[in-house]
């Protein structure tokens, strides 16, 4: 008798988060029918050439590739693409199409403290999911330490600094593979985590001068902190091109939390895998590479 699998579509999967829970997934015993969901077929599985995953045309933007992919699929991990905010235009029939076709859990990616700030996306996401009906595992990590090998990189690596309005403000931090690991084991067994909701974060907080301070040691070159007012900091971003909408994201993840109570630090991490999340030094170490 032929072994039932059970079908997992993964989004974003040729994206920093997509690829991490590939690769945690390689390196775990599952039975699991993973598929990847990618806007382009051609390119987009040569770019995933050495995961064990098959292949369905999936685009936010495209409505007519939803329920192809999501045909027979019991568990659908969502994320939010960076560029999309209109949820009610993408993400509302989305999840109607996640209900209409059967599916049987949504781990959703949201972001750490997202009851407490209806203003943001992931805030609406979340409730649109709830009101389906559908079974779900809300992930809310920190913010994220590969944002110093993605958004932050430029001015980290051509002028040697941190330039965020972000002042004194403490931050929690969380690796991705962190994320990759703890998704690997919902999937492995969905029904433990079923309506549940995990803030992912690593053990410290830091500000960004103690970040700057930590690359600095690390890399063994002097990074620089500095904080603009948010007129300063508006005019530099636009100077390199960054959209007003994008600035205003960076505003809203940097400069808000000023005025906000410090986000908790959790072990969410190491009770789901059993291993202690990885610290901002770890990264470091990990990634000298990218961040020179």
């Amino acid at each position: 008798m032929a072994t039932s699998f059970t079908k997992v579509l993964i989004t974003g999967a040729t994206g920093n988060v997509g690829k991490v829970i590939l690769e945690a997934l390689q390196n775990t015993d599952h039975q699991l029918d993973i598929i990847a969901g990618i806007r382009d077929l051609e390119s987009d599985s040569k770019d995933l050439a050495d995961y064990r995953v098959s292949f369905e045309k999936f685009d936010f933007t495209d409505a007519l590739t939803y329920k192809p992919a999501l045909q027979n699929c019991d568990i659908l991990f969502l994320l939010r693409p960076p560029q999309i905010s209109n949820t009610k235009k993408y993400f509302e029939p989305l999840v109607h199409a996640a209900k209409h076709n059967g599916v049987k859990h949504i781990i959703f990616l949201s972001v750490q403290g997202v009851e407490k700030s209806s203003i943001i996306p992931h805030h609406k996401i979340e409730k649109q999911i709830v009101a389906s009906g559908i079974p779900y595992t809300f992930l809310r990590p920190a913010y994220f330490m590969q944002n110093f090998t993605t958004t932050l990189h430029n001015d980290m690596v051509n002028k040697k600094r941190i330039f965020l309005p972000a002042g004194k403000a403490k931050f929690t931090l969380v690796d991705v593979t962190d994320i990759g690991n703890v998704t690997a084991k919902i999937l492995s067994d969905v029904t433990m985590h079923q309506n549940k909701c995990y803030e992912l974060t690593s053990r410290l907080k830091l500000t960004f001068k103690e970040m700057a301070q930590e690359l600095s040691l690390g890399l063994g070159i002097y990074i620089a902190y500095k904080s603009p007012n948010l007129f300063n900091f508006y005019f530099a971003k636009r100077k390199e091109k960054l959209s007003p909408g994008y600035i205003l994201v960076l505003i809203m993840l940097h400069y808000f939390p000023r005025f906000q109570k410090e986000p908790a630090v959790t072990d969410c991490i190491k009770k789901i895998t059993g291993i202690a999340p990885l610290e901002f030094d770890q990264f470091i170490n990990n990634n000298k590479t990218l961040l020179i």
